[in-house]
């Protein structure tokens, strides 16, 4: 689902124009062209595309928050009108996706740089929120205590009560009537992407029976038995189900089996990882690579299978999960195109990328999700999900996987 436009909507609160905002300058392409290479399978190699693919989604989405030192986040598309630029649209869930890849780039190859990266994009989405680090979306506030916390462990960046807040915020959400959190405070509605990645984050925080009650869940309510993958989600009280299958969904489950596998020691987590990787590769993958996104708000979903995919290749030795990783990324690189000599990845890895046609001016303050929705390339989702894909099959290769 499309929730781009809602961030300010949740609220009721009007953007503040005026002074306050600082415009950072819009930079127009000037060569592009679709490429193929070699790709050397080298962690050396690997690491370069990934850094690449990083320098890319800076240059072209990552701006200053009204004008605020420390303050960043990345504007959803590219080029942005200066309305984009000013942030008065923006989507939390994608932010934290790329503070999560922040992340990962600082914990590659450390640099000064890298970590006031990840410092100024949890400020920015701190200040952006504009009433505290929570809101009222379970699957937002999972994604950013995933970031949070491995910001924490990883590079020891701590930012205050952040994380101690947001999983209060997830537990306070448990219904024990139905033995899992909904999709937003006082919905009806029961998903995936909220329970999966809420699930994981329990576990890293040592709530494993929680984590486990979510697990059963969605292997109990969620899980086509045809097909061994995970749908969305069902309505409770009622029993409704959307019975649609998204390859981010089948992400989360594996990594949250594979999350309890390796805390519990239970081998019934560890089954379960594998079959949903054997499902994810028999289902949605296109000759080993992850199937395209479908539009909307989708062009995060293949990123976030490759994560999970790399984390369980790496705790458990799946070589089916690392293969497809590796066949996704050779894919993603290989039909990338080349603008001012920096990728830019489509939203569909097996196919060549169209370079988005530009308008003759950027700075209209026009909303553009139409001209988005017709070429996904624009997106900062989909940018997003081809690093992640980058820095998971850099991860996979640097450990010999």
């Amino acid at each position: 689902m499309d929730r781009r436009n809602n961030g300010i909507g949740r609220r009721g609160v009007l953007f503040a124009a005026g002074g306050a905002i600082a415009l950072t300058a819009l930079a127009q392409p000037t060569q592009a062209g679709t490429i193929t290479r070699t790709v050397p399978a080298g962690p050396g190699e690997c690491g370069k595309r990934a850094d690449l693919a990083e320098q890319a989604v800076v240059a072209r989405h990552v701006r200053t928050l009204w004008g605020l030192p420390q303050r960043q986040l990345g504007a959803l598309v590219w080029p942005a009108s200066l309305a984009e630029q000013s942030f008065g649209r923006w989507c939390y869930w994608w932010q934290a996706h790329l503070l999560d890849c922040a992340v990962d780039a600082a914990y590659r190859a450390g640099t000064a740089e890298r970590v006031e990266r990840v410092v100024s994009l949890a400020r920015g989405i701190r200040t952006r929120n504009l009433t505290g680090w929570t809101n009222r979306y379970y699957d937002d506030m999972a994604w950013l205590v995933l970031a949070l916390e491995r910001a924490d462990r990883l590079l020891g960046i701590r930012f205050g009560d952040a994380v101690d807040d947001l999983s209060a915020a997830l537990l306070d959400g448990w219904n024990p009537d139905v033995g899992a959190l909904p999709w937003r405070s006082g919905d009806d509605y029961y998903n995936t992407p909220a329970t999966g990645p809420a699930g994981i984050a329990m576990a890293r925080l040592g709530e494993l029976a929680r984590a486990g009650q979510l697990a059963e869940f969605l292997h109990t309510r969620l899980r086509d038995a045809d097909s061994g993958l995970i749908i969305d989600g069902v309505h409770e009280p009622g029993g409704r189900t959307n019975r649609t299958v998204h390859t981010y969904c089948q992400g989360v489950s594996i990594g949250l089996e594979t999350e309890l596998a390796l805390r519990t020691g239970d081998s019934i987590h560890r089954r379960r990882a594998a079959e949903l990787v054997a499902a994810t590769g028999a289902g949605l993958t296109d000759n080993g690579v992850i199937i395209a996104a479908s539009g909307d708000d989708s062009g995060l979903f293949m990123g976030i299978l490759a994560r999970y995919l790399a984390e369980t290749a790496l705790a458990s030795g799946s070589t089916t999960a690392a293969d497809i990783v590796h066949a996704s990324a050779r894919a993603a690189w290989e039909h990338r195109a080349e603008v001012d000599g920096l990728p830019l990845f489509g939203a569909d890895w097996t196919r060549a990328v169209t370079v988005p046609e530009y308008p003759g001016t950027f700075l209209q303050p026009t909303d553009s999700s139409a001209a988005s929705s017709a070429n996904l390339s624009r997106d900062l989702s989909v940018q997003l999900s081809g690093w992640m894909l980058l820095e998971a099959d850099y991860r996979l290769t640097a450990a010999g996987r």
